[in-house]
């Protein structure tokens, strides 16, 4: 599978053999420094990491010496041992930068990623400026020992570690960004990893099989069919036509991939707002024939920001449960949380007995509830209950 990925090419065809890697139980593994190669490479766990050739930033001349240093003396014991010990002019502040965006030094524990680029106040700066200046030092009074009468000797002086100031992490959603940016993917998890139960339970098309559809589209029975699609934003424009009019686009990408979108006159003035880079949106619509063509566009009729759908969508949660699951931690949260949630949306309970072959539904008897983040992970980490979700 390692070489499989060397050999994919594009992204989306490496982020789909990651994802078979997934499924058949072999971890891919983001950039360590310790430990990458070149190229996807496996570890002594039998782990594939991902290579320090495909990070952007990173050239040649620096992948070389790192590799060799770390294969000649040793893996690096932090990263003051990885400054002091790496030529600087191959490994400049941007190839440091996009080391530490990928992850690359996550295995050193001492500091994460947002330390690296905190500029502490009243300072001017950077984490990651103090760390090279430090091997600076080091690597300059190591060249002008070694050019002395008594180059054997061990340094005179005691150069100080500097200290990096403490800060809060990165979101998940600041840090997938960065790893992006420099890898051309999500490594660390996916911006839509908080949505899974929406994506699993609304009716959700991943966007590969809409893209297949919206290409075949002119051979549907049925073209005016709705689909739901759920995304991030990764890309928003805003503008104008040559005749003046005010328009917009936005690509939207899930685990399967990406597609893009045009908003046209009303649509565009109704929907322009939610056009922003980094959103987690749900959209709703189906394919028209365009004015006077007999071509087929889609057209959006619901957009909204995929955490409310949720409480906007839901009509009825059905939950199939066999009796013998049936505990005091069910009834308990499910008793609390309608309470802590009134709403108008239903929930319905299918209890069977399979060896009886008996089975009997029953209605939460009150108002109803309102379907929240707390019941979808309750109901996300109980394998023994298969759910339903009717939707709006």
């Amino acid at each position: 599978m390692a070489a499989v990925l060397n050999h994919a090419g594009s992204i989306e065809k490496i982020t789909f053999f990651m994802d078979e890697c997934k499924r058949m139980g072999i971890k891919v593994l983001g950039p360590n420094i310790n430990e990458s190669k070149k190229g996807f490479a496996v570890n002594q766990r039998g782990e594939i990491r991902f290579g320090l050739g495909g990070l952007k930033g990173v050239g040649e001349a620096a992948l070389e010496i790192i590799i060799r240093e770390r294969e000649k003396q040793g893996a690096f014991n932090n990263v003051f041992d990885f400054i002091k010990r790496v030529n600087q002019k191959s490994s400049n502040k941007k190839t440091l930068e996009s080391l530490v965006y990928a992850g690359a030094f996550d295995c050193f524990k001492e500091f994460h990623r947002a330390q690296y680029f905190r500029i502490a106040e009243g300072d001017s700066m950077s984490g990651l400026e103090r760390i090279i200046r430090f091997g600076n030092i080091c690597q300059s009074q190591s060249a002008n020992t070694s050019n002395t009468l008594f180059g054997d000797l061990p340094m005179v002086l005691d150069i100080q570690t500097p200290k990096i100031p403490n800060c809060e992490p990165w979101t998940l959603t600041e840090l997938l960004e960065h790893e992006k940016e420099v890898t051309g993917m999500f490594i660390s998890g996916h911006p839509l990893d908080h949505f899974r139960f929406e994506i699993n339970h609304y009716s959700i098309t991943p966007l590969n099989d809409f893209n297949e559809i919206k290409e075949a589209v002119t051979l549907q029975a049925n073209p005016n069919k709705v689909y739901r699609l759920a995304g991030l934003v990764t890309d928003a424009q805003h503008r104008i036509s040559r005749n003046g009019k005010e328009f917009g686009s936005f690509i939207l990408e899930d685990y399967s991939g990406k597609s893009d979108f045009i908003l046209f006159g009303e649509d565009y003035m109704k929907f322009r707002n939610y056009l922003e880079k980094g959103r987690n949106l749900f959209v709703s619509g189906s394919f028209r024939k365009r004015f006077n063509r007999e071509e087929f566009e889609f057209r959006a009729d619901k957009i909204m920001l995929l955490e409310t759908i949720k409480q906007v969508l839901t009509k009825q949660v059905i939950i199939d449960v066999e009796a013998r699951f049936v505990n005091d931690q069910l009834v308990r949260f499910i008793e609390k949380n309608v309470k802590t949630h009134p709403g108008r949306s239903g929930l319905k309970f299918h209890v069977s007995e399979p060896k009886n072959n008996w089975k009997i539904g029953m209605y939460i008897s009150e108002n109803g509830f309102e379907m929240n983040d707390e019941m979808a992970a309750f109901l996300a980490n109980q394998p023994e209950l298969e759910v339903q979700v009717i939707s709006n």
